[in-house]
């Protein structure tokens, strides 16, 4: 392993130096709990007889405690392709339990949104708080200390951040996490772009668009482009809670399944009375969110996870800002281009070389850290091989030493580009994210009249009746946590596409967010402070002259915006279930530190 990056060394002392103190705390708290909670041999004969009553063959077993008892944390249900495939996993599971003397049980299951479904809808205003209902769901699933390790089940966009969160409240016992596969490649990204773009000029029908959608996304298993979910992934192996290569082996197949056995064998293992103890408390520490960040630059993932790794550092004491990412994201090359960053999906990319490789390169470039604990034995060095079959038995092989497609996946010795691409914005309309591997280098700079929205419908609006049909920046506020939930604005992204394919100057600058879909149109997302908490987005007007530019990282009005009054908020929405969620959106903080009302609340 070559030595660390000095940047990459010098950033991480910095979180572990401004952590001290909230991650003395959490694992103080986590030892408390292994203490009060070690095993349950604790609970009553009451409570324990209900806790196994409906456990048929396994009841002796988990009555006696001669073996661990693994928590089945299920994000199921078969509306999301992603997790269809988990129907069965329970079974399979508990079969595999028995096989190393230990049993399993569902301990409880969370709900589980797809984006896909609710962009653009009313729903959407509920995703990014689906993440603090998912961690609260895991916690009451672990709540019943039956357990002495946690199987989670989750792929897609706020599942894992939230089932993370939940599980580190819970630290004290280990946890791996058992994913489900991408599924077969379908209809092209390119040609799935274009008849979205024709649509959007009223160039192609609804059925047009819907053939083509369909064509894309079309059976079982994880949506293929390169966005949360499948970020999601790879930050799971670059944190060392996957069984090594376990991302993105399609679902069905007999490696699949053998992974999924290796994970419970694994954690039974890893467990407290295994003799190789690793409670997830301690495999995610500074180092690992370090690697989460470093992998997600390399890659170019989701610029979702600017809010959703700061909020699951915090549930395990680990403070990270934007600043962090940023001086990180200025000395990790990107190596890969997956679409929507490049023409291929993770199939192609995995095929390529996948995370194997990718974890060779970065260690190989000393970008990552290898000395961390992870649910596998021999560290970081474990993710820098692939998993097969020999015969009917896993086994694991070193990585490709030369990527099988240099459009899809490079060395760092000759990288897409020199950095990983997600910038801080700042300046005086506050702090964003600017996602420049996503954008052509020659639109990282904008200048323009602003143009102010409040709704994405609005925008659509006025593209329709040919008011943007200039060099403008297009400013869509109040979208924050607070103000609606901070929903995804993918409404936004055809039109502006069109604007700028016109030849027009175009960009967005929103206290909302995109996602690690959000296209080729340069923009500053998930300003914060928001306009509802008293940002600088709040007095803009139409006509204000704003500058975004990627190279410098500024985001700044020339306006003198400090004796205007601001604009008023639209009323808070009402249906869909969205009142309900009224108190998490009152109460959450701004984007840089999660956007997360329970985490706020929970003093973390």
């Amino acid at each position: 392993m070559s030595k660390l990056h000095p940047t990459v060394e010098r950033v991480t002392q910095r979180i572990i130096d401004k952590s001290k103190a909230s991650r003395r705390r959490y694992l103080d708290l986590m030892d408390r709990e292994a203490e009060r909670f070690p095993g349950r041999g604790a609970l009553s004969c009451s409570n324990l007889a209900h806790g196994f009553a409906a456990s048929e063959g396994d009841k002796p077993a988990i009555a006696s405690g001669r073996g661990p008892n693994l928590a089945i944390v299920t994000a199921y249900n078969d509306m999301l392709s992603a997790h269809q495939p988990y129907a069965r996993y329970p079974e399979a599971m508990k079969l595999y339990a028995r096989e190393v003397g230990a049993t399993a049980q569902v301990a409880g299951g969370v709900p589980a949104m797809c984006d896909g479904v609710t962009q653009g809808q009313d729903g959407m205003e509920l995703s990014l708080f689906s993440r603090d209902t998912i961690a609260l769901g895991t916690a009451i699933a672990m709540s019943h200390a039956m357990f002495d390790g946690m199987a989670l089940l989750g792929i897609c966009d706020k599942i894992v951040p939230g089932l993370v969160i939940g599980a580190l409240r819970f630290g004290h016992l280990p946890a791996i996490f058992v994913p489900s596969g991408p599924m077969p490649t379908g209809l092209g990204n390119r040609e799935k772009q274009k008849v979205r773009q024709l649509y959007a000029e009223g160039k192609a029908t609804r059925d047009d668009l819907l053939a083509s959608e369909s064509a894309s996304y079309h059976s079982a298993g994880t949506c293929t482009f390169y966005g949360t979910a499948n970020s999601n992934q790879m930050m799971m192996e670059m944190m060392g809670l996957h069984i090594p290569g376990a991302s993105f082996i399609p679902p069905g197949t007999p490696l699949r399944s053998a992974l999924t056995r290796a994970a419970v064998h694994r954690l039974a293992q890893i467990g407290r009375d295994g003799g190789d103890f690793r409670p997830m408390a301690r495999v995610v520490d500074e180092k690992a969110i370090v690697n989460a960040v470093v992998g997600l630059l390399a890659t170019g993932g989701s610029t979702n996870h600017a809010i959703h790794i700061p909020a699951m550092a915090r549930a395990a004491g680990v403070l990270l800002d934007w600043q962090d990412i940023d001086e990180l994201s200025a000395v990790v090359p990107l190596i890969a281009r997956v679409y929507p960053n490049g023409a291929g999906d993770v199939n192609h990319f995995h095929a390529a070389g996948g995370m194997g490789f990718v974890v060779k390169e970065l260690l190989g470039a000393g970008l990552a850290h290898a000395d961390v604990l992870t649910v596998a034995t021999g560290g970081m060095a474990a993710y820098a091989e692939e998993p097969h079959l020999d015969g009917e038995a896993l086994a694991w092989k070193p990585a490709p030493e030369t990527s099988g497609d240099d459009a899809m996946l490079r060395p760092v010795s000759a990288a897409f580009l020199p950095d990983g691409g997600m910038r801080l914005v700042q300046g005086n309309l506050g702090r964003g994210t600017f996602k420049t591997s996503a954008v052509d280098s020659s639109r990282w700079t904008i200048e323009a009249p602003c143009r102010v929205f409040e709704t994405q419908e609005a925008v659509q609006a006025a593209f329709k009746a040919g008011e943007l049909d200039r060099d403008v920046i297009v400013v869509v506020r109040f979208q924050g946590p607070r103000a609606n939930g901070m929903p995804e604005l993918h409404k936004l992204t055809p039109p502006l596409g069109v604007l700028q394919d016109r030849g027009h100057k175009v960009a967005l600058v929103t206290d909302g967010r995109m996602s690690g879909a959000s296209g080729k149109v340069p923009a500053a997302i998930h300003v914060t402070p928001e306009a509802l908490a008293g940002g600088p987005l709040a007095r803009l007007r139409d006509g204000d002259v704003i500058k975004l530019c990627g190279h410098d990282g500024l985001l700044a009005v020339k306006a003198d915006l400090a004796g205007r009054e601001p604009a008023q908020a639209p009323a808070e929405q009402m249906g869909m279930g969205r009142e309900l969620f009224a108190m998490l959106r009152r109460h959450a903080d701004g984007a840089e530190l999660g956007g997360s009302a329970m985490l706020a609340e929970a003093g973390l």
